[in-house]
C-alpha cells in the first residue's frame, strides 16, 4: 500500500528517532506514540498511515493499546497499518510480539532434571526452543489419589500416606475431567496433611465451593440416562490427574513449579533424551494480554506474530470450574435447568465468566487482522466483543494455545474467514476453535480446524442473534478429550425465522472422536437454523434430532453422512428432515428423498413437503454446484 505516512520499527531503533529507515523507531509502543502524533499534527486528514517493522522478537513490557483515545486509530478514514519489511514478498521478515521473558541460570540436578529460580512469579506454561512443555502430571483417568478416598467438606481423605511425600503440595492442581462429559475442571491444593494412618487433601476455597455447586446434575431415572447418551452426570467427585509437583517430574519434556518458598519459586524441568539444557531458549508468558483495543477503527495487522500470553486465573484459590466452551463459574449466580420432561436436572452459571485472549478488541469497527500467527499464548488467542462493523479475521495461522482460538461474543458484522486454527485448547479442554455467542450477520467461511479438544465450530444463540453463517469449513479431529459436542455444535434461538437464523452449508466434518459426540449437533433448544449440504464421516451420530430440550424450527436438509441418525425416519415436530443421504459407500444426488448407502430412496423420510421455500430453493442450488 501506499501511504501519506510511514514509519520504521528495528530492534537496534531509537524511540526518540523519526522513525526513518535509517533512524528507525526501537519498538511497536513507540510507533503508536509516533502516530499517535502524526494523526494529531493533521486533525483534518494526513492520509494513510504505514508501520513497518524490521525482523526481530520485540519484547512487550505491556500490551499494545488501540484505543480510540491513544492514537492507535485511523480516524476521518484513514487507514493505520502495521505489517513486517517486505510483507507480500518472500522476502518477508519474520516479527513477533512477545509477552515473555527468558529464564535463565538452569543448573542440574542429580536426579536428571534441571532447574532455575523464577523469583515470584508463577508461570502455568514453559517454552523451549519454541515447543510448548507441557506440566508434569499423573496420568489421566484413574484417580491420583491412592488407597480408600472419602470426600469431605473441604476436600479428600484417604487412608494412604503416600501423597504425604508429594513435593510442593500448595502448587499442585487437580484436574476433574468430564464432570459433565463437555466439562473440565481445575482446583488449586491448599495443603496436604496427615498422619501415620491417613492423608487430608484441602482444596483452595473459593474453587472448591463453586465447582460443587455448579456440577450439581441428578438424572433421576434411567430413560434420562438413555437418552442422554449414558453420560456420566453427577456431582463433583474424585480428580483425573493431579499437576504441577516436581514429584510427578517422570516424562521427559515436562516442567513443575514449586512454589514451597515464598518469593523464590522454582522450575523443575526434566529434559528430552538429547537435550541440552544449558543451551536451550526457555521462555515463560509475562503478559496476559498482547494487544487490546477498545472504539478503534481503520486499523489493520497483517504478517505479523503475537506468543507467549499468560492467564494466571486458574492458579488462583477460585480455580477454573469450567462449564461450557469458553465458560466458567466464577461470581455469578447458578441457575438450575430440568431435562427430559423433569428426569434430570443440571445446573448452570446464570452469568458465565468467558476465557480471555491474548488479543482482545472491544467495541470496534472496520478492523483487520489478516496473515498473522498466534501461538504460545495461555489463554484465548483473539476475542471480538461488541461492536464488529467491518471487522475481519482472514488468513491467519492459530495453534499451540491454551484456551479458545476465535471468539465472537454479541458483535455484528464480523468475518472469519480462510483461517488455520489447530492445536487448540492445549491446557483447558473444554475449548472451541471458533465460538460465537448472540452475534448477528457472522461469517465462519472457508477455515481449516483440526485438532481440538472439544467442539470445533460453536454458536451458541441469543436474544439478539441473527444471521449467522458457518459455511464450507473443514473440521477434522474434534473432541480429542471430552465428549457431548460435535464439529460443529450449536444452541439456543439463532434468529426468528429461518431467513433470519443461522445457516450450516457445505461444511466437511471428518472423524469426531471420543465416544458420546455428534457431528453437527444442534442441542439445548436450538431453533431456526437451517443445515444444508454439509457433510459428515466418522462421528458417533451425524446429528442429533431430539436433544434434551427439544428443537425449533430446525432443517436437516441434503446432506451427506456414514449413518443414520437417531430418529430420522420419525422426526420430531420441531424438525424438518429431507433429501439427506446416508453414503458410507458412495452414492450421488438429491432428490427430495433420503437416500441409503445403495442410491434407493429412503421413502421413510418427510421429503420436501411442507418444507418452506427459501429452504426448497436453496436444496436444489446445493444440489446444482
Amino acid at each position: 500500500m501506499s501511504a501519506a505516512v510511514a514509519f520504521h520499527v528495528a530492534p537496534w531503533g531509537d524511540d526518540s528517532a523519526p522513525g526513518t529507515p535509517e533512524r528507525p523507531l526501537a519498538g511497536p509502543h513507540g510507533a503508536l506514540r509516533a502516530v499517535r502524533a502524526a494523526l494529531a499534527r493533521t486533525p483534518g486528514g494526513c492520509g494513510d498511515v504505514l508501520v513497518t517493522y524490521r525482523a526481530g522478537t520485540y519484547a512487550l513490557p505491556e500490551p499494545l493499546d488501540l484505543g480510540s483515545g491513544d492514537g492507535g486509530s485511523g480516524p476521518g478514514g484513514r487507514r493505520v497499518t502495521h505489517q513486517p519489511y517486505g510483507y507480500g514478498t518472500d522476502a518477508a521478515e519474520s516479527v513477533v510480539f512477545s509477552g515473555g521473558a527468558p529464564v535463565t541460570g538452569w543448573t542440574p540436578v542429580g536426579d536428571g532434571t534441571w532447574r532455575a529460580g523464577t523469583g515470584s512469579l508463577e508461570p502455568r506454561q514453559l517454552y523451549v526452543d519454541d515447543r510448548r512443555a507441557h506440566r508434569a502430571g499423573t496420568p489421566h483417568g484413574a484417580s491420583p489419589l491412592p488407597g480408600t478416598v472419602t470426600k469431605t467438606e473441604t476436600g479428600y481423605v484417604t487412608d494412604s500416606t503416600a501423597p504425604q511425600a508429594w513435593r510442593s503440595p500448595a502448587s499442585i492442581e487437580f484436574v476433574f475431567r468430564g464432570v459433565y462429559p463437555w466439562s473440565e475442571a481445575r482446583l488449586r491444593v491448599a495443603s496436604i496433611s496427615g498422619d501415620a494412618r491417613s492423608t487430608t487433601f484441602t482444596l483452595a476455597e473459593p474453587g472448591f465451593s463453586r465447582a460443587n455447586a455448579l456440577y450439581a446434575a441428578e438424572v433421576h431415572g434411567g430413560g434420562a440416562r438413555e437418552e442422554s447418551g449414558g453420560a456420566s452426570w453427577g456431582r463433583l467427585g474424585l480428580p483425573t490427574s493431579a499437576e504441577n509437583s516436581p514429584s510427578f517430574l517422570t516424562e521427559p519434556g515436562t516442567f513443575a513449579l514449586d512454589t514451597s518458598v515464598p518469593g523464590h519459586h522454582t522450575l523443575h524441568y526434566l529434559p528430552l533424551p538429547g537435550e541440552d539444557p544449558a543451551a536451550a531458549v526457555f521462555t515463560i508468558p509475562l503478559l496476559e494480554r498482547l494487544l487490546t483495543a477498545r472504539g478503534a477503527a481503520g486499523i489493520t495487522l497483517r504478517g505479523l506474530t503475537f506468543a507467549h500470553a499468560a492467564w494466571q486465573r486458574p492458579s488462583a484459590p477460585g480455580g477454573f470450574p469450567h462449564y461450557h466452551g469458553n465458560t466458567f463459574q466464577d461470581e455469578g449466580p447458578l441457575e438450575r435447568v430440568d431435562l427430559f420432561d423433569g428426569a434430570a436436572h443440571l445446573v448452570v452459571p446464570g452469568a458465565p465468566a468467558r476465557v480471555p485472549s491474548a488479543v482482545d478488541l472491544r467495541d470496534c469497527a472496520d478492523l483487520v487482522l489478516r496473515d498473522n500467527t498466534f501461538t504460545h499464548l495461555g489463554a484465548g488467542a483473539v476475542a471480538v466483543e461488541g461492536g464488529g462493523a467491518g471487522t475481519a479475521l482472514v488468513g491467519n495461522v492459530v495453534e499451540d494455545v491454551s484456551g479458545p482460538g476465535i471468539s465472537v461474543d454479541s458483535a455484528d458484522g464480523v468475518r472469519v474467514e480462510d483461517n488455520l486454527l489447530r492445536d487448540i485448547g492445549a491446557e483447558f479442554h473444554g475449548s472451541s476453535a471458533v465460538w460465537v455467542s448472540d452475534a448477528r450477520d457472522v461469517v465462519v467461511a472457508h477455515n481449516e480446524i483440526h485438532d481440538v479438544p472439544y467442539s470445533g465450530i460453536v454458536v451458541m444463540g441469543g436474544d439478539r442473534a441473527a444471521r449467522v453463517r458457518v459455511t464450507e469449513n473443514l473440521v477434522r479431529r474434534s473432541l480429542l478429550v471430552l465428549a457431548d459436542g460435535g464439529g460443529v455444535y450449536l444452541a439456543g434461538r439463532q434468529g426468528d425465522s429461518y431467513a433470519s437464523g443461522t445457516l450450516v452449508r457445505g461444511n466437511v466434518l471428518l472423524d469426531v472422536v471420543t465416544p458420546y459426540n455428534f457431528g453437527l449437533y444442534t442441542d439445548y433448544a436450538c431453533s431456526w437454523t437451517t443445515v444444508l449440504g454439509n457433510v459428515v464421516r466418522g462421528a458417533d451420530t451425524p446429528a442429533l434430532l431430539r436433544p434434551a430440550l427439544p428443537l425449533e424450527n430446525v432443517a436437516f436438509v441434503g446432506n451427506f453422512w456414514d449413518a443414520h441418525p437417531e430418529g430420522d425416519d420419525d422426526p420430531p415436530p420441531g424438525v424438518v428432515y429431507a433429501a439427506n443421504t446416508v453414503l458410507p459407500g458412495g452414492g450421488t444426488g438429491l432428490d427430495g428423498r433420503n437416500r441409503d448407502a445403495d442410491g434407493n430412496g429412503d421413502a421413510s423420510g418427510s421429503g420436501t413437503d411442507g418444507l418452506p421455500t427459501d429452504i426448497v430453493a436453496a436444496a436444489g442450488r446445493s444440489a446444482q454446484r
